[in-house]
């Protein structure tokens, strides 16, 4: 389950200033003890019959269920069954069967008691007669959403993550795993999607209706069931003999392949990258009303706002991160699903993983480094302002609790973390033997742990003991000393967080490295306990160090270097150490060299987000860049405030300006907020034309925003004309932000 609301992108720099502490906020230990649901039943089928009125916001059904009991001696059996009322349950030759229904649950009795192994069908007749769609459109169970200007009329059945029990009684929990048919009955002008492929349409001309027949063979968890219905336009596709379709309203014709268009090439990168195909009859996408997406397996559900116009989506690729990590659930959450909630991790930390693999795909590793950057400082950002916890994690109060950054964006850091270490083949071999065997069960962690044994011969206990089963990361602080006599570098390590909160001091290989001017020397180490000092050889003094070279450890690390090894880090080292000194050159505004040298890396450097970086220091601000790793776009509150700009001169305007129309529209866009921090009206000329000129909303957002903090009151009437723009969000947002500027 995707649930990510759409964030407030926007043009500003978000900052970590100061000391972290680490003391939770939210006492996620106080919640209660949470542990796999029983069950002496095995699920095999339903077969949901459903008479649906849009027009009294109400539905009738019949679900037949199919079970074998998991014990002797079984003569009832409880379902969970809420919000409809059940007027009877008759078995399979129609003999009616004695039921009670209480508000959570139908208990169902046998006229004998059943024999391990048997199976049982009967059938439950029910109805709802009352609107049970709430003005977010995101209740449990079946909502009637009404005509809005972003939407028309449309029916969508919500069943994660304990909402199927909503809409036809079943075993509604992760570990009941089974086949399903949906036959339902709509108005005669709509389309109707469920899971798997369709059997058979109907139509009704004196009731003027239409039945929908959709089976789905293979079994699933009943949180991934799904019926979406309104008057859809639907854009037929394909890769190779798997149809896949596109489902969205009739007024984002125009626009709806921009976000689509990439989905073959997504579904044949991911079954080759999990080395197995993809695993369901036919993927479908629907446009729904609410917020994030959800996997509901072969009928995708996604947000209104997936669909962007061709200047929007070239500033938020929606395909990098939603499209992709929906597919992936395909395979993490639809083909193998977890056991428990607590074990939510094995569905979204590997499709959130699945976005950092693509984007080094599409974009390349420098991309890929970067996207991964931003989930791990996403975390660290939660880890420091509400909690931390183990990934796997057994305490919530509702299963929602589970979807925070922990599951999604440090288990993807611990994925990338556990690939380095697996290494690439032994890695592939691993996920594709872990999906092969356990293909459509429910899984836990220890299944993936023991695969991994399986597939590779390779032990992960102690990785998977301190990354997913205790909170918190390693907080180095590093020192590196060379000794021109014994021609060592001196290597001191030392892990600082507290560990009375349950934090482990990390057993982690390391990679440890150095330029000199004879080359590179680099060695795989080993780091555990609170201090680890080892030296490497080093015949001359180093140009640079690096610890951790090539970005793998999920940490935050103190490391402090000398100017001089910063520049020549900022103009030699890869992109991500690239980043890493120009963010550290910050601290050195003092120093006569920095400037020239940030001014040559924003004109210059091979990567955007180099140039991004030292645009933004050069504009003024202390501390680490907080980055939305979907779009790499800085974001946060637009009336937080930023101190003035240490370097930001008028001898440096020209060089912004000149930034101002790099081919990079985030390169641009920081360009822009530089300019702002100087608050000075001369720019507005120059920024009014930009903003005419810009072909990027995100950009436009900042020049907005720059223009916003001139505080000029004659800019009202263009601020008010942009935020009436038929555009992204952003752009109303930015503007409307800037009106108070001068109010």
């Amino acid at each position: 389950m995707k649930s990510v609301t759409t964030r407030r992108i926007l043009i500003a720099l978000a900052l970590l200033a100061g000391a972290i502490s680490y003391a939770q906020k939210i006492d996620v230990y106080s919640r209660p003890l949470q542990a796999e649901r029983s069950r002496d039943y095995l699920p095999i089928h339903y077969r949901i019959v459903l008479d649906l009125d849009p027009m009294k916001k109400s539905f009738m059904g019949e679900t037949t269920v199919i079970l074998s009991p998991l014990r002797e001696d079984f003569d009832a059996c409880a379902l969970d069954a809420r919000t409809f009322t059940v007027t009877s349950v008759k078995q399979e030759d129609g003999g009616p069967l004695r039921f009670e229904q209480s508000p959570e649950q139908l208990i169902v009795h046998f006229p004998r008691a059943y024999a391990m192994g048997d199976k049982i069908s009967f059938k439950v007749s029910y109805f709802a007669d009352k609107d049970l769609t709430d003005p977010q459109t995101r209740k449990k169970g079946i909502n009637f959403v009404d005509a809005a200007p972003g939407n028309p009329a449309v029916i969508v059945a919500r069943s994660f993550p304990d909402g199927a029990r909503h809409w036809f009684p079943c075993y509604d929990h992760p570990n009941g795993k089974a086949t399903l048919e949906i036959i339902a009955t709509v108005p005669r002008d709509y389309r109707l999607l469920s899971n798997g492929k369709l059997v058979a349409t109907t139509e009704n001309a004196e009731k003027k209706t239409r039945t929908f027949h959709w089976s789905l063979e293979r079994p699933q968890s009943t949180y991934l069931s799904a019926l979406i219905a309104g008057p859809y336009v639907v854009t037929q596709d394909s890769l190779g003999t798997l149809p896949i379709d596109y489902w969205y309203y009739e007024k984002d014709k125009a626009d709806a392949m921009n976000s689509f268009r990439r989905t073959p090439q997504i579904i044949k990168f991911l079954g080759e990258i999990y080395g197995y195909p993809y695993p369901w009859p036919k993927y479908d996408q629907i446009i729904v009303p609410g917020g994030g997406g959800t996997e509901t397996t072969s009928a995708t559900m996604l947000f209104q706002g997936t669909i962007l116009d061709a200047k929007a989506e070239k500033d938020f690729p929606v395909h990098r991160w939603l499209i992709n990590h929906e597919a992936a659930h395909h395979w993490w959450g639809d083909l193998v699903t977890c056991r428990d909630w607590g074990q939510t991790w094995i569905n979204e930390s590997f499709a959130t993983y699945s976005e950092v693999e693509y984007a080094a795909f599409e974009a390349g590793p420098d991309d890929a480094a970067l996207d991964i950057l931003g989930k791990r400082n996403r975390y660290l950002q939660e880890a420091a302002t509400r909690y931390m916890r183990p990934i796997v994690f057994n305490r919530w109060e509702e299963p929602g609790q589970n979807f925070d950054r922990h599951t999604y964006q440090k288990g993807a850091a611990v994925i990338h973390m556990m690939r380095w270490i697996l290494g690439e083949k032994p890695f592939r071999a691993a996920i594709s033997h872990f999906l092969h065997k356990h293909a459509f069960q429910p899984v836990d962690t220890n299944d993936l742990l023991t695969a991994i044994k399986e597939a590779t011969g390779q032990s992960l206990d102690w990785f998977f003991d301190e990354w997913l089963l205790h909170p918190g990361h390693p907080i180095f602080n590093v020192t590196a000393d060379w000794n021109g006599t014994t021609q060592k570098l001196t290597w001191r390590i030392v892990q600082t967080q507290d560990t009375a909160a349950g934090i482990p001091y990390f057993r982690t290989p390391v990679i440890l490295a150095a330029a000199t001017a004879e080359g590179k020397v680099s060695e795989r180490a080993w780091i555990s306990g609170r201090e680890t000092v080892m030296s490497m050889d080093c015949a001359r003094k180093p140009l640079m160090a690096r610890f951790d070279a090539g970005d793998y450890l999920l940490k935050e690390l103190a490391f402090e270097r000398p100017v001089e090894e910063l520049l020549y880090q900022l103009a030699h080292d890869d992109a991500m150490g690239r980043m890493w000194a120009a963010a550290q050159l910050g601290r050195h505004a003092d120093d006569p060299r920095v400037a020239p040298a940030l001014v040559q890396c924003a004109t210059s450097d091979a990567f955007w987000a180099v140039r991004r970086d030292a645009l933004y220091v050069l504009g003024g601000f202390e501390g680490p860049i907080e980055m939305d790793e979907r779009n790499n776009i800085p974001f946060t509150r637009l009336n937080d405030g930023y101190r003035p700009g240490k370097f930001l001169t008028g001898d440096l305007a020209a060089v912004l300006k000149e930034r101002a129309v790099d081919p990079n529209a985030r390169v641009r866009t920081a360009a822009f907020w530089a300019l702002g921090n100087l608050k000075d009206r001369l720019f507005i000329p120059f920024l009014k034309e930009r903003f005419g000129a810009e072909d990027s909303y995100a950009a436009q957002s900042a020049v907005l925003v720059a223009l916003g903090k001139t505080a000029d009151a004659s800019l009202a009437p263009f601020f008010q004309d942009a935020s009436r723009m038929k555009a992204h969000p952003v752009i109303k947002q930015a503007a409307d932000w800037a009106l108070k500027q001068i109010k």
